[in-house]
Formats: structure tokens, sequence, C-alpha cells
């Protein structure tokens, strides 16, 4: 049996395959046809112009339904593991909702362009990246109550430290972006999809799109580390039928179907 056959790895290593692969091609296409500049451009400059804007899209929405299901399984494997510690039972919870609320983040942003919709373009990346921070943290948090008895200190260890470069390349995108936008026109670089080095805040756009890169790797790194947690566990679906036909009788009892949610021949 190969290593994603095992449990339910294949979800974070699908997330984030997929989700690098709507980047890239993305990139790859918008540069093609000479819509942005080559050199870190920001992620969302790549799906603003058609035709990559449409794989941009298609792409991102089906990374966010990759990522609900990654997180409610990942709610679910904490949840079953500690059912009675109750600081760990709120901060699943509270690591539930930051999740899903950052992949509602995901979607929007990749159906709202900048250059059309900009303010539900930026409520949605501070939704993804905001609360996808937080998210790494609560779940870091969660990792720390729960070694050394559910697992080894090495994968809290490795959490933190992405949860800190994650910190940074927010601050930095944070401190950046806001400087670049109260020191020119906020039109111009709202539309602005090439930079010259000689322009105005070319400096600080730089490091804005390259810490925005930085922080998407960073998430993409913790969600690789569930990886072996996710090896660990599999979920299952129950029927419970109310009847041998569909047809308004008086409800009987019918024995129940367990299946896994997914095959294993998938």
């Amino acid at each position: 049996m190969w290593w994603f056959q095992q449990g339910l790895s294949f979800l974070p290593s699908a997330l984030v395959i997929w989700t690098a692969a709507a980047f890239i091609f993305s990139y790859i296409t918008a540069i093609s046809l000479h819509h942005v500049d080559p050199a870190l451009p920001y992620i969302s400059d790549t799906g603003t112009v058609a035709p990559e804007k449409c794989l941009f899209g298609a792409m991102l929405n089906f990374a966010a339904v990759l990522c609900v299901a990654t997180i409610y399984v990942r709610y679910k494997q904490v949840h079953a593991l500690n059912p009675e510690g109750n600081c760990i039972i709120k901060l699943n919870k509270a690591g539930l909702v930051l999740g899903l609320l950052s992949c509602l983040g995901l979607s929007v942003v990749a159906n709202f362009q900048k250059t059309t919709f900009f303010i539900v373009h930026i409520c949605g990346a501070v939704l993804t990246f905001g609360m996808g921070s937080l998210y790494m943290f609560v779940q870091t948090a969660l990792s720390y109550q729960m070694q050394p008895k559910i697992h080894g200190k090495q994968i809290f260890w490795i959490r933190l430290l992405l949860v800190i470069w994650c910190g940074v390349s927010a601050f930095s995108m944070l401190i950046c972006s806001s400087l670049l936008y109260s020191g020119s026109s906020s039109t111009d670089v709202v539309q602005k999809l090439h930079w010259d080095p000689k322009d105005k805040g070319y400096v600080l756009h730089m490091i804005t799109t390259a810490a925005e890169w930085s922080l998407s790797c960073s998430f993409f790194g913790f969600f690789l580390t569930y990886i072996r947690d996710f090896q660990k566990i599999s979920l299952r679906v129950e029927t419970n039928l109310h009847g041998l036909t569909l047809y308004d009788t008086i409800p009987c009892p019918i024995n129940s179907e367990r299946t896994h949610l997914l095959s294993r021949e998938l």
C-alpha cells in the first residue's frame, strides 16, 4: 500500500498539490500572455485577466472544497483523540470555525478580482490569510496540548516554526502593503499589473509580493504536516433507511449500512 493510500493522507497532499498547481498554471499563463511581469507578481494578479482568471477561479474553488474536507477531518480526529479535554475541545471548535472562514475567503479571492471588486477581494484576502494564520496558531496550540501523550514533540516544533514563518511573512506583507497604498494613489496601485524598477513604491511592492508568496508557502508546509496524522484516520458514512420503498408508508426499522466515506479502490 502506497503512503497516500493509508487512511485519509491523500487529502492534505491533494490540497497542497492542487493549490500549488493553480498558482503555477495561472502564473505561467499570465506570463506567456504578458499580462503580468515575471518577477514576483501578486498571486491574485496572475488570475486577474482572462483566460487565466477562469483557470485561477475554477481551481481555487476546488481547492477551497479540499481545504474544507481537510479541516473537518482534522477537527474530527482531534475530537476523537481528546473527547473529554475541555481546553482542547474549545480550541478544536475555534480551529474549525477559523479554518472554514479561511476557506470561504479563498473562494472569494478566486472569484472577485482585485481590479474589478477591490474591497470584496481584500475582504477575501483578510479571511484567507488572517483566519488561516489564526487557524495555524490554534492547531499549533493543540499540538502543544497533545504532546507527548498523543504525538511526539517533534511535530509541535515543526508546526511552531511554520507558524513563526507565517507570522513574519504576514507582518511584512501587512506593513509594506500599508505603506505602499498610503504613499501612492490607491487607484493606480490597484489597477497596476506591470511594474518598472523606476516606479514609485517598487521596492515596497516587491517586498509585499515576496511576503505573500512566502506566506502561501508556509500554509503549504503546515498542511503537509497533516499527512502522517491523516494516515491514522478514516471516516465512515452511515445510511439509515426508514422503509423499503420511497412511497409514503408507515416507517419500519431497516438494517443500516455503514461504508467508508471514500472507497479504498480510489
